[in-house]
């Protein structure tokens, strides 16, 4: 069962220990490339504020943002900024997003996020957690995909296998972590085949965040997955 209000609590918890790693970052460490191909740090940064926004307009009934241009816009516009504006920025969002979701309403109620995709309203909080825990490990600064708790990556790749349950240009797969736990993914035909690893690789993989060097797949070459 989705506990909204302990997700929020991640949140705080999760965008404080980013902001304390940002902080130890100068000029050149800022502008330096991320983890993500692209993206330097103040990328990573700069997303993060916006995304934030992104979720209040989501939680409030707006369009999550106006287009894709400007989306993609906004970020390069604010990537360059100084560490201490772009923490201040990071902070602030967060907060409004924060104060947005602490206001009584029905969680059960459906929302709508890009490219017409729906949620439940309480599985917003969720995606904000994924949002600041990834990224810090995209940060490159001392955190990585180990260092996430045990049900985050467990939540995360449920939630990927769900998104990429049914999908034809995926093949019927069966996630299984190294202690046992098990998902099932990808299209309808066919016996699923098994992709076997620890967890964390398993989440990296599926997040776009690994190539699944580390995985074992009895059928070929890994797929390779569809952009989220």
């Amino acid at each position: 069962m989705i506990d909204h209000a302990q997700d929020l609590a991640s949140v705080h918890e999760a965008t404080e220990r980013l902001l304390g790693a940002a902080a130890a970052l100068d000029t050149a460490g800022l502008a330096a490339p991320s983890r993500l191909p692209g993206w330097s740090r103040g990328h990573v940064l700069a997303h993060l504020a916006r995304n934030a926004d992104a979720l209040v307009n989501v939680l409030e009934g707006r369009p999550m943002y106006e287009d894709a241009a400007t989306r993609d816009a906004d970020i390069e516009r604010d990537a360059p900024r100084p560490l201490g504006v772009q923490l201040a920025d990071v902070r602030n969002t967060a907060a409004r997003f924060l104060h947005s979701a602490s206001v009584p309403a029905d969680w059960t109620r459906t929302v709508e996020l890009r490219n017409g995709v729906t949620d439940m309203a309480a599985r917003i909080p969720f995606r904000r957690l994924v949002e600041v825990e990834l990224h810090h490990v995209d940060l490159g600064l001392g955190r990585d995909l180990e260092d996430l708790s045990e049900e985050f990556v467990a939540r995360e790749i449920d939630f990927l296998a769900q998104r990429f349950s049914g999908n034809p240009s995926v093949p019927p797969l069966t996630v299984k972590a190294s202690d046992g736990r098990t998902w099932r993914t990808g299209g309808e035909e066919g016996d699923p085949l098994p992709v076997t690893g620890p967890a964390a690789d398993l989440m990296g993989w599926l997040a776009g965040r690994r190539d699944g060097a580390a995985l074992e797949f009895s059928g070929g070459p890994l797929p390779v997955l569809p952009p989220l």
